[in-house]
């Protein structure tokens, strides 16, 4: 899965905070890109767990799902520690922030680097969690057709796998 925000001004960042304020600057683009019914609910979301603050970069909440939508910024490839930083924070949201009536809150990771096999053994297609690159700019055809190789090939292995 890839999410471009080639509307960002920058193509690198150096840090994770500069991303989120660049996408906060852009909100309205941002959002537009998540796609229709996302609303913005905060920013460095405090989240108290036994005496020690996390924060998580971004909540939205999405308007037809009815749920919290957690969004965690990382520069770099994804990394397995993320996926139970980001089960912590959706289960303090589930415990803490979610109303009656709504479903159970999501997490979406996004990395400026893929790694697919790291998502594709811990299984996060079939989590709560999703994992998604995202691209500063529109990369070049033959990346395009290396991922759509990569993507039909992950596609037939899952299929083999289920027979």
């Amino acid at each position: 899965n890839f999410l471009c925000i080639g509307f960002l001004k920058s193509p690198a960042f150096f840090s994770e905070a500069e991303l989120e304020k660049a996408l906060l600057d852009n909100l309205q683009q941002f959002i537009m890109e998540l796609g229709n019914g996302f609303t913005f609910v905060e920013r460095q979301k405090r989240i108290p767990v036994d005496a020690v603050d996390y924060n998580l970069d971004l909540l939205f909440y999405h308007r037809k799902l009815k749920r919290l939508i957690a969004i965690d910024l990382k520069l770099g490839k994804f990394k397995p520690e993320y996926k139970g930083q980001m089960e912590l924070y959706l289960k303090w949201l589930r415990k803490n922030e979610m109303q009656k009536g709504e479903e159970t809150p999501l997490g979406l990771l996004l990395c400026s680097e893929g790694n697919t096999e790291h998502i594709e053994l811990l299984m996060l297609d079939e989590d709560e969690i999703k994992v998604a690159q995202y691209l500063t700019g529109l990369p070049s055809k033959k990346w395009f057709i290396e991922k759509l190789h990569r993507s039909i090939e992950i596609a037939k292995n899952i299929n083999e796998n289920k027979k």
